[in-house]
């Protein structure tokens, strides 16, 4: 096991063994061997989440929107008591995939190799690199200018997570043929405000509340600006509370329009990417887009200032938030 690994098995231990929640992994214990290392969790029959939003659709086993519900509602509580105890913990990779079910589908927060331990008396936390997947990754792990990184940053993955539940799809596709659809959170919050019908797969209309309820709340949580952004306690009061009281936040974007060609030149983006293998290079005349990988984690290194200028990058400014052209 490499130095880096090590440190993140280390760290993992740590920081579950301070936890005790229904909603967070309960660490049983764990194995050193030599170089081979084993964490020991209870066992969670239904796998993890992303197998039931992105995959058990196609096979026509479908959770319920009152279950999705519940397990949106969980997955909150697990973040909130995450940041409410004597040190906050911030985990930096809520996602599907670390989100595991028991037997009855209660929904148990997992995998803390990059989460943060920090006191109550700290507002923002200092990081030598941006952690989490690409995705959810809240903007200000990027843009230095926008605000500091905090228990925020686990309130903008919630709110993906939360956008992933309701489409049923990972909130940026490729896969779509409408370029509208390509991110989800604009898409759908377009739909609201023009008063049009939100169709959802399989959706019925007394499913629409908790739908609607989850997309306005995951909305509130993708703001660009973390001070914009509820913290998990209010996140959790509106998801438990009335939809019609609900208002609706500012439309969210994927990328800073305050972002200035000289700050994307000073500051070059190096991204630990868990759970990923693949080995891409896009260029565009002489310049790169370099996506290396590992084992375990991808890093991300590109050089955004010579993308950004680039008119033909189709895809790269709506997946990575490169703007299309500098003014």
């Amino acid at each position: 096991m490499s130095k880096s690994n090590g440190q993140d098995f280390i760290n993992e231990v740590t920081t579950i063994g301070r936890i005790h929640h229904v909603n967070v992994v309960r660490l049983v214990g764990f194995c050193v061997e030599g170089s081979k290392w084993a964490l020991i969790y209870d066992f969670m029959p239904n796998g993890s989440l992303d197998k039931f939003i992105f995959i058990e659709r196609e096979k026509g086993i479908p959770l319920s929107w009152d279950k999705l519900y519940k397990i949106a509602l969980g997955v909150g509580r697990g973040i909130k008591y995450l940041h409410e105890g004597d040190m906050q913990i911030l985990h930096f990779d809520i996602k599907p995939h670390n989100i595991l079910l028991d037997e009855d589908f209660t929904p148990k927060v997992s995998d803390f190799g990059l989460a943060k331990l920090y006191s109550t008396d700290e507002s923002v936390v200092s990081l030598t690199a941006a952690r989490g997947t690409l995705g959810y990754i809240a903007p200000e792990l990027f843009y230095k200018n926008i605000g500091g990184v905090s228990h925020k940053a686990d309130v903008y993955s919630f709110g993906m997570l939360l956008m992933e539940i309701v489409g049923k799809r990972r909130h940026v596709s490729v896969h779509e043929e409408n370029l509208s659809e390509i991110y989800f959170p604009s898409w759908i919050y377009d739909k609201i405000k023009q008063g049009e019908a939100i169709e959802i797969g399989d959706a019925k209309e007394e499913d629409m509340k908790y739908i609607l309820k989850i997309v306005i709340v995951a909305l509130w949580c993708a703001q660009m600006k973390p001070m914009d952004r509820p913290s998990m306690s209010k996140a959790l009061e509106m998801l438990e509370g009335d939809v019609e009281l609900l208002q609706m936040p500012p439309k969210p974007t994927l990328y800073s329009h305050e972002m200035s060609a000289e700050d994307w030149e000073n500051n070059p983006v190096e991204v630990p990417i868990s759970s990923c293998n693949a080995n891409i290079t896009i260029s565009l005349d002489g310049r790169s887009l370099n996506i290396s990988t590992c084992r375990l984690s991808l890093v991300l290194s590109m050089d955004i200032n010579a993308l950004a200028r680039q008119n033909e990058v189709p895809f790269l400014y709506r997946f990575y938030g490169i703007p299309r052209e500098w003014n």
